[in-house]
């Protein structure tokens, strides 16, 4: 693995900050199609050997993080310190990066709420780049009352206890 072409460097990066975007803009439906092909999993969650992927994303997103009057999370997610190593001969990819998330609300001064890491793989098809897997790990946990329907500083939450 090296650095790739700048092409795929672009392509892999947008990917990742993509996902920043829908998750902060509460856009489900573009998680759900970041995801077609990939899955998205938690060490925190006890499915996270299996994850989820596609449409499941969305809806997970969806029964778990709380929307605001604006229609967003009211979230900026951060991912710094992303290292790739690209793959080109076999159309694979790997990133390691941190996030930050902060918050405000109303109720809620702006904050750090959540820290952590993510180690991701992608995969080009067609000559597209996509995620092939992301594992999110949290790190730190700040008040996170005003961003998820549950706590995650108990644990994680299984899919099939939020969505049907």
């Amino acid at each position: 693995m090296g650095a790739g072409t700048w092409e795929s460097h672009h392509a892999i990066s947008n990917l990742m900050f993509c996902y920043a975007e829908c998750v902060d803009l509460a856009d489900f439906d573009g998680l759900s199609k970041l995801f077609a092909h990939g899955r998205i999993r938690s060490t925190s969650a006890e499915e996270s050997e299996e994850g989820m992927n596609g449409a499941a994303v969305g809806r997970f997103y969806a029964a778990t993080n709380r929307v605001h009057e604006d229609g967003t999370l009211r979230t900026r997610h951060l991912s710094t310190n992303v290292r790739i190593d690209i793959d080109e001969a076999n159309d694979s990819a790997t990133a390691k990066s941190y996030y930050v998330v902060l918050q405000a609300t109303p109720r809620l001064p702006f904050q750090a709420i959540v820290g952590g890491r993510y180690e991701d793989r992608f995969e080009r098809a067609e000559g597209q780049w996509r995620f092939a897997d992301r594992v999110v790990h949290v790190d730190q946990i700040g008040n996170m009352e005003e961003h998820l329907s549950f706590d995650l500083s108990k644990g994680g939450v299984r899919y099939g206890d939020v969505v049907d």
